[in-house]
């Protein structure tokens, strides 16, 4: 186990930690020297460094995606933690447990692709049944999807994040299905399953998450329907207007034109897809901005541009808000004219505060699995 993490990184240290790059930017100062802008991080977090001195050095040495050990200087620059970087140096990928670098579902992967096959199992619709049958029993789409992030950055942003956004999804369809009347749940938990399915071709995760050559020239709702659509012709007698409203589910999860869909949901089964699919995920977006901001002080995150808001740190704010209130029944005591014949009692110590939340992802009890899936390649 590597040490230290970035989440257990203090400001106004020397700090020698192995991390990865996430981000690599040569920049110049106004004197015309370069100097390095990095993105540093591992599985608890990534952090801002900057080598002012000395980069040209080195910055030909190594590349986005390597491993670095590091020397310099953490301090906090505008309200968030920055590494001074003094020196660094390339590290060998066979030297690293690269499991420690990658953040990763705090669930064993195949425990839930169990509980995923599961459902499949439950579906009613002998067509629905066996086109996703079809699916997941192929072994490179399973090793896929039990190892790929939900999105490069935004949410479920972590290896295994698509197997467990899929299944948060499944838990929430369930209850809206059978509160709605007229729903179709088999319908509507198959495009659960398959909505992001073209993920797993249009990310790459074997070390930083980013974009294939196929998921940028094509994008996920157009690789998932064609996976779709081949694995319907293997399914004989698939009804044809079933293979169409399987089709819109896919083509509009994301709701509006504006956010990639095509078409917008234009039956109930769609339209509750692409709100699920909408809810879990920005409500993993709050969890994860909460637990990972860089900002040293206050009851608020960075701006998050993807929710277009700044996020409340509720537990830091109501702890901050605990002295307050404690203190108001003492100054109204002192206030108070006190009787000659009653002797107020002695003030009451105030209650210590309560401990502070720990906001830290644990880490993965199944890294040895998720490693070597990700040894398989992709």
């Amino acid at each position: 186990m590597k040490s230290p993490y970035v989440s257990e990184l203090q400001p106004n240290q020397i700090v020698t930690a192995t991390l990865l790059v996430q981000h690599k930017d040569v920049r110049q100062k106004k004197t015309g020297e370069p100097y390095l802008s990095l993105t540093l991080g591992d599985r608890t977090g990534d952090i801002d460094a900057r080598m002012w001195d000395n980069a040209a050095e080195v910055m030909d040495t190594f590349d986005r995606d390597d491993f670095l050990k590091v020397r310099g200087l953490l301090q906090v620059h505008q309200g968030r933690l920055q590494l001074t970087v003094h020196r660094l140096q390339k590290q060998a990928p066979e030297t690293v447990d690269q499991t420690d670098f990658f953040p990763a579902s705090v669930r064993d992967p195949e425990e839930m692709f169990v509980e995923l096959k599961g459902i499949i199992a439950g579906i009613g619709n002998p067509f629905l049944r066996t086109l996703l049958e079809g699916l997941f029993n192929d072994s490179d789409i399973a090793r896929r999807y039990k190892i790929a992030p939900a999105a490069k950055s935004v949410h479920h942003a972590f290896l295994g994040g698509l197997l467990e956004h899929v299944l948060s999804m499944c838990s929430v369809a369930k209850l809206l299905g059978a509160h709605y009347r007229d729903v179709d749940m088999d319908l509507l938990l198959t495009g659960v399953m398959l909505h992001d399915i073209g993920k797993i071709h249009e990310l790459t995760y074997d070390r930083s998450f980013g974009y294939s050559s196929e998921g940028q020239l094509l994008g996920h709702i157009v690789i998932g329907t064609r996976m779709i659509d081949d694995q319907i012709r293997a399914v004989p007698g698939f009804p044809e207007r079933l293979r169409t409203l399987l089709q819109h589910m896919i083509l509009s999860h994301h709701g509006e034109l504006e956010f990639g869909s095509p078409k917008v949901p234009l039956f109930p089964e769609a339209l509750l897809l692409h709100h699920i699919d909408n809810m879990d995920s920005k409500m993993e977006c709050m969890r994860a901005f909460v637990e990972k901001d860089r900002l040293v002080d206050g009851c608020w995150t960075t701006y998050v541009s993807s929710l277009d808001r700044s996020v409340l740190k509720k537990r830091k704010f109501l702890e901050e808000a605990e002295p307050a209130r404690e203190a108001e029944p003492r100054v109204a005591a002192a206030a108070a004219p006190v009787s000659a014949s009653v002797q107020p009692a002695p003030p009451r110590a105030p209650s210590p505060p309560p401990p502070a939340p720990s906001y830290s992802r644990p880490a993965s009890p199944f890294a040895e699995k998720l490693k070597g899936a990700l040894g398989e390649g992709s």
